[in-house]
């Protein structure tokens, strides 16, 4: 076993998306792990977009700033090198909130530590099996409370969550529109993932693009983006519409924040509109997956991976999601 152990650091918080001059890589000593702890090697990083609001010293948000000179937390999958904890055994592979490094020291008794099963594709268990695919899920049937024959519109719909909400609200048998950036992507929302139509925001005119793909009204709205994207979906939504809100990538690095100008259509229209945290129903994840685990089984739902090799990468990697770069899961390989 490697005697070092590299690590991102959390130096100062962002301006904006300017990571490399706030997050540093370090070299460490191996941790040490007491009773009931485990060392884990890390295997992959998933890299979530929500993790940048733990960048800021905002304290109103869904979870506390990050304190600055603290290694960067985030879900890795790793597999136990050392264990202290009877219920884990060496060489198990689990799934954890765990550090943006080569190791990560672990306590099982926190929570929010899952051993998982070895599966074709490892991936998935971050994608359809993992928080991503209980986001989508619990979002769309509780939140959006979709219905056969209803139109559904999802944006940030190439990245993880919305890919996913997006195949689960067709075989759910709605109409689904996706929302994502550049004529590429839109075109591989619909060809490979079966999309029935998809807007592209940076070609403009965004409300154009709505009224001639939801000419009757969008019944329910699958957010990953808010701010001024959700002000033009407001008008479009029909009467009883649902608005599930589960990200909001396009106000993460904002220090203002704006309200939709367009509030008052929620009466007008009759809308509902919540929002939902995923770690809420992490203890749900085993009875969600037996409803979704076909749909990965017989190919009805897939994921795009966008993979980056290398923990001295992970900022590229962090980066891509901010800027339109990825399609999919964005997720880093370590070197084993």
């Amino acid at each position: 076993m490697a005697e070092g152990n590299r690590y991102w650091r959390l130096d100062s918080y962002p301006d904006g998306q300017d990571f490399a001059s706030a997050i540093h890589l370090y070299d460490g000593p191996l941790p040490e792990i007491d009773e009931r702890e485990l060392l884990v090697k890390n295997l992959w990083f998933s890299l979530d977009a929500g993790t940048r609001m733990w960048f800021t010293s905002r304290t109103d948000s869904y979870m506390p700033p990050l304190p600055l000179g603290s290694p960067i937390m985030g879900f890795v999958l790793g597999r136990v090198v050392q264990s202290r904890h009877p219920g884990f055994a060496e060489g198990a592979v689990v799934r954890a909130y765990g550090q943006w490094a080569d190791y990560s020291r672990l306590a099982p008794d926190a929570g929010n530590l899952w051993q998982v099963a070895h599966i074709a594709d490892m991936r998935q268990h971050f994608a359809i099996l993992g928080p991503n695919g209980w986001t989508a899920y619990v979002g769309l049937n509780e939140y959006g409370r979709v219905r056969p024959g209803e139109t559904v519109l999802v944006s940030a719909a190439a990245g993880a969550t919305g890919l996913l909400a997006a195949q689960f609200a067709l075989a759910t048998g709605c109409r689904v529109i996706g929302i994502a950036g550049g004529e590429t992507k839109c075109a591989r929302l619909i060809k490979e993932f079966g999309l029935t139509a998809s807007i592209d925001y940076k070609r403009g005119d965004v409300d154009g693009q709505l009224k001639q793909a939801a000419p009757d009204g969008i019944d329910c709205y699958f957010d990953c983006v808010g701010g001024t994207l959700l002000d033009i979906v407001l008008p479009h939504m029909a009467m009883n519409g649902r608005i599930a809100i589960c990200g909001l990538i396009s106000t993460y690095d904002q220090k203002e924040r704006v309200g939709p100008k367009n509030f008052d259509l929620i009466l007008m229209k009759r809308l509902t509109v919540a929002g939902f945290f995923s770690p809420d129903f992490y203890h749900r994840g085993e009875e969600i997956n037996r409803l979704t685990g076909p749909w990965l089984e017989n190919g009805r739902v897939k994921m795009a991976f966008d993979v980056t090799q290398g923990l001295e990468n992970t900022l590229v990697a962090y980066a891509k999601m901010f800027t339109g770069g990825n399609f999919g899961k964005t997720m880093v390989k370590l070197t084993e």
